[in-house]
């Protein structure tokens, strides 16, 4: 088990110091609206569905984001029990990252 610590240090490594950390945070965002498919997400930011694939993975493979429905095509995803523990930090390194642009 990671100490509140280190997935801090992860999660603001995935949305403020990697390529990608701008849409990772804007697919958050959503996702903490409502569960959606990749195709929504994709359609939502005005982004190639692949290009939502590929974060969706990266979130996953974090434990910030899970797929609902088993590996269905099309199956939405949701944030994890973990990012609505920690959506204080995450709503706050949006908003750094974002600003007014969300």
């Amino acid at each position: 088990m990671r100490s509140y610590r280190e997935i801090r240090l992860i999660v603001r490594w995935l949305l403020e110091g990697s390529r990608g950390g701008k849409l990772r945070a804007r697919i958050l965002l959503l996702l903490k609206e409502k569960p959606m498919n990749p195709n929504q997400l994709a359609k939502e930011l005005g982004v190639n569905y692949r290009t939502v694939i590929h974060h969706l993975r990266i979130l996953q493979e974090h434990e910030l984001v899970e797929k609902l429905g088993g590996n269905n095509y099309g199956a939405p995803y949701a944030l994890t029990r973990l990012s609505e523990e920690i959506w204080e930090y995450i709503e706050e390194l949006v908003r750094r990252i974002l600003g007014d642009k969300k």
